[in-house]
């Protein structure tokens, strides 16, 4: 069903207000997930409404600093939704990075942090160079195995570009639980191999595999990535393995190119290689794409045509809230 932008912002804050989100909270998150829903990733767009009340808000506090430094930060989120904490999260080191250099700072008691690509962007935009990282509740088996013992554990790196940022944002996980929850809401089987049930057995049917476990992305190699994803998290203050969609960590770090050398120069030189990479011949009939090219093109297209298309059963139930 088709929806223009500024209804599905005025749905989705009107949503996250009835869960109990201030108005501050509820924009900042409903302009995250417009973003997912714009770049062509629903299931972590207007379903996660549905989610956040599933899980409910509970009695969050304020975020509070822990530890400061002129280059660092620790937050305590104080169980709030991670949208909001995170971008506080980045924002800090956003502002600390362009006084000082580079910047560390982490978060935890938080849950439901979202698209880390989307604060990548916010940090190229101020010509930074920015790593991000956040653990989750264990939903994933390592490689080899069929018992969760890590989270879907996206990591993010972003560089700033003459002709727009490079940014790579990827789950280590064969499928995200945002993707598996709304399977299950839309009655939707899962892709063969993504997912084990809690016997250990493969399965297919979402609600069996949120009571056993995903399969990790990329065998032992992404299998590995995830661990240290988890470790980072454990850094910024989360447990080794954090309640369910309670106590993730995230990290961000943050510096600035020309602690190294001329951040103009630089930034031509991301653009000049991310060309290289585009201008490389095919092995098919598609042209070789950067990292984030299908989602900004998506975007584009998007914006273009005023709004996107959500699955009629989420926008009833968002709107029903």
């Amino acid at each position: 069903m088709f929806v223009p932008v500024a209804e599905a912002r005025a749905v989705a804050v009107g949503a996250l207000r009835r869960l109990g989100l201030s108005p501050e909270e509820a924009a900042i998150t409903a302009d995250h997930l417009i973003d997912c829903e714009l770049r062509g990733l629903g299931y972590s767009g207007l379903a996660r409404i549905l989610s956040i009340a599933d899980r409910g808000i509970g009695s969050p506090r304020p975020v509070s600093v822990l530890r400061e430094s002129p280059v660092s930060t620790l937050l305590d989120g104080g169980d709030r939704l991670g949208y909001v904490v995170a971008q506080r999260a980045v924002q800090i080191a956003v502002d600390k990075a362009t006084a000082a250099g580079i910047a560390v700072v982490g978060a935890h008691n938080t849950y439901y942090t979202g698209m880390l690509s989307y604060y990548a962007e916010q940090a190229t935009a101020r010509d930074l160079v920015v790593l991000l990282a956040s653990n989750a509740t264990p939903w994933v088996a390592p490689h080899g195995g069929t018992e969760a013992r890590f989270g879907t554990n996206p990591v993010c790196f972003g560089f700033p570009g003459a002709d727009g940022p490079v940014i790579w944002d990827v789950g280590t996980s064969a499928i995200v639980h945002a993707q598996v929850v709304l399977a299950g809401r839309l009655g939707d089987p899962l892709p063969p191999g993504v997912a084990f049930d809690a016997a250990g057995a493969p399965t297919t049917d979402p609600a069996a595999a949120l009571a056993g476990a995903f399969a990790p992305w990329g065998g032992h190699r992404g299998s590995g990535l995830a661990i240290v994803v988890q470790l980072l998290g454990v850094l910024a203050g989360s447990p080794i393995l954090p309640g369910e969609l309670t106590d993730f960590g995230f990290l961000a770090i943050a510096l600035r190119p020309d602690l190294l050398r001329s951040t103009e120069d630089f930034k031509r030189d991301v653009s000049q290689y991310a060309e290289a990479i585009r201008a490389t011949r095919p092995a098919g009939d598609a042209p070789v794409r950067m990292p984030f090219d299908r989602s900004a093109a998506a975007r584009a297209e998007a914006l273009a045509r005023g709004g996107f298309d959500v699955p009629e059963e989420v926008l009833a139930a968002v709107r029903a809230l």
